[in-house]
């Protein structure tokens, strides 16, 4: 058998959910564009397709929202839990540890999808309890009456957002909500192929997301976009960069090879966001000229955009705090994660891959 490191083009699994061609630039939900759906439609209308495919009509729309809203709130003991957490314990790993402890008997095999609107709906809360609690403040209580994204955003800002920061993350969350066979998602897939619950499958998922290579880095970008400061160190700062033989944040992709679609989509929302702003025009000016420096000093790499440059963008337009962007990275993943956990199950067969032994043999046959 061929040794393939990483897994480097295996395919694992069948799916119906979501397909990435890095090579044409596309991203598809279900049969539908990403882009599409994330300029179109509300983050609940797209969770219930993820999960259901098909669209809810409008009744069940209304139902789907009420049952998502129920699940917003922390059980006691859960909350009790993040009271004894270090403050210095990161997001992430407060995400894993009041996740896992909801495995109890209402989250056992075989996965639902009332299983996962319950993690989804409780993931902004924890955040939020978390986040609220480092900076010494109140909790703020889930809001009955916001959906989704905007219970998200008062819960952590303390105020109501408005229709244009509301458009802006629920764009953010639904095109971050899928992506293939990445690292997060064939992890849940492997625990629950063993028939473990749902809650496992999370865990296992959160655990790889907080890794620095799988997680992103908006704040990353973000730093190297304050670094340069005004258009005219654009050109500068970037061909020392690249004389340097340094990374460009927010530029490249392992998959694509042409310009990342989610990137578009967000360049679009993060433009009305920052209504014309300095730093909006430093961004646009920067990704131009990269791109064209890029292609001169590494011809051929066809090296564009990523997600996380124009997702920096975005959360900076709406002053999402650096400690929280891979944790709102999750809360739209989660969906992702979760589908992929029920496809899982529809068809199981536990995950038995084998490994090439390259360690010594002894010098003789064993004797009996």
């Amino acid at each position: 058998m061929e040794y393939k490191k990483g897994l480097e083009g295996v395919i694992a699994a069948e799916t119906q959910i979501g397909l990435v061609d890095g090579t044409l630039g596309h991203l598809i939900y279900r049969g539908h564009w990403a882009k599409e759906l994330a300029l179109s439609y509300s983050f609940e209308e797209v969770a219930y397709f993820i999960w259901n495919d098909e669209f809810a009509t409008e009744s069940e729309l209304v139902t789907f929202k009420e049952q998502m809203t129920s699940y917003r709130e922390l059980p006691s003991y859960v909350k009790t839990i993040l009271d004894t957490l270090p403050n210095e314990m990161d997001v992430m790993s407060t995400m894993r540890t009041a996740i896992s402890a909801l495995g109890t008997p209402a989250f056992a095999w075989p996965p639902t999808i009332d299983q996962a609107m319950h993690i989804t709906a409780l993931l902004p809360t924890i955040i939020a309890y978390k986040y609220q609690k480092n900076q010494g403040a109140d909790f703020i209580e889930p809001n009955p009456e916001l959906d989704h994204v905007a219970n998200y955003i008062y819960m952590i800002k303390g105020q109501l957002p408005s229709e244009v920061e509301i458009k802006a993350l629920t764009a953010y969350l639904i095109l971050t909500i899928e992506h293939g066979m990445n690292a997060s998602t064939f992890a849940s897939r492997v625990v629950v192929s063993t028939e473990s619950e749902m809650i496992s499958g999370v865990c296992a998922a959160i655990g790889s997301m907080k890794g620095p290579l799988h997680g992103g880095a908006p704040s990353e970008v973000i730093e190297m976009i304050d670094e340069i400061g005004t258009i005219d160190n654009i050109e500068p700062w970037i061909r020392n960069k690249l004389e340097k033989g340094e990374k460009l944040m927010g530029f490249g992709h392992r998959v694509y090879k042409t310009r990342d679609p989610r990137s578009e989509a967000l360049k679009v929302v993060s433009k009305d966001l920052a209504q014309e702003s300095d730093w909006f025009n430093l961004i646009t000016q920067m990704e131009q000229t990269a791109i064209d420096l890029l292609e001169e000093y590494k011809p051929g790499r066809k090296l564009y955009t990523n997600v996380e440059f124009f997702a920096a963008a975005v959360l900076k337009g709406l002053d999402i705090p650096k400690e929280l962007f891979t944790p709102t990275f999750t809360s739209s993943r989660i969906i992702g994660w979760t589908a992929h956990i029920l496809e899982q199950s529809q068809d199981n067969r536990i995950f038995r891959p084998q490994s090439s032994y390259t360690g010594q043999m002894p010098e003789q046959a064993a004797k009996f």
